[in-house]
Parts: C-alpha cells; structure tokens; sequence
C-alpha cells in the first residue's frame, strides 16, 4: 500500500514517469512556459526548482547532475549562466502555476506551468 507516499505515481510505470518528468522539465527550461495537465505541473514544479537551485550553486558537482538530469547539454550551459542573475535574490519558488479550462476531450484540469 501506498500510505502517505509523496512521490505522485501519474499511471505510469516508474521509468516512463521518470522520463515524463525529464522532457517536462527540460522543456520547462527551455521554453520558459509550458501547458500541461495540473497534477503533471505540479509533479515537474519540484524538479524545476531543483534544477534552478543547483544552476545557481554553479559548481562542478552541481553542473553534473544537472546534466545527468536534462537532455540538453547547451541548456544546462545557458541555465547555469542565466539562473544566478536572475534569481540569485529569491531563496525558493521559481515556478508559478495557473490554472486554466479544463480539456475538451477528457475533461482533465489543465495548467500552465512557468518559470517566475
């Protein structure tokens, strides 16, 4: 059973979520904006704000496992050049989430999920 787990399981065996959660957040940094359904925004917010922590820590163990994290070796570069200027004032809470309509389709709660 899965009392009180904090991990959100998203119906996806454990490494399709891990790549699910990869993509978003590579996109996430990428585009600085994406849409995506709440639950999924809200599961990728934490590992955005971790990534964005370890760009403005900028040293090298920090820069490693952001690369063992997201696809993108020149977006990490970029991250870790922009991240400490543009957030180097604000301790937490590098993303804002916002609810929108739901999907036509299904009727899933949609977000849209940036970086502050």
């Amino acid at each position: 059973m899965r009392h009180r787990c904090r991990v959100p399981q998203l119906s996806l065996p454990a490494d399709q979520r891990k790549a699910l959660l990869r993509s978003l957040t590579t996109e996430l940094i990428r585009h600085g904006r994406i849409t995506t359904t709440k639950v999924r925004a809200k599961a990728v917010q934490a590992h955005a704000d971790k990534m964005i922590t370890l760009a403005k820590d900028g040293s090298l163990a920090a820069r490693r496992q952001a690369l063992g994290y997201i696809f993108d070796k020149n977006l990490v570069h970029s991250l870790f050049a922009q991240a400490p200027e543009r957030y180097g004032q604000r301790t937490g809470g590098y993303t804002r989430i916002i609810r929108t309509v739901r999907r036509r389709g299904d009727n899933a709660e949609m977000a849209v999920i940036e970086l502050v």
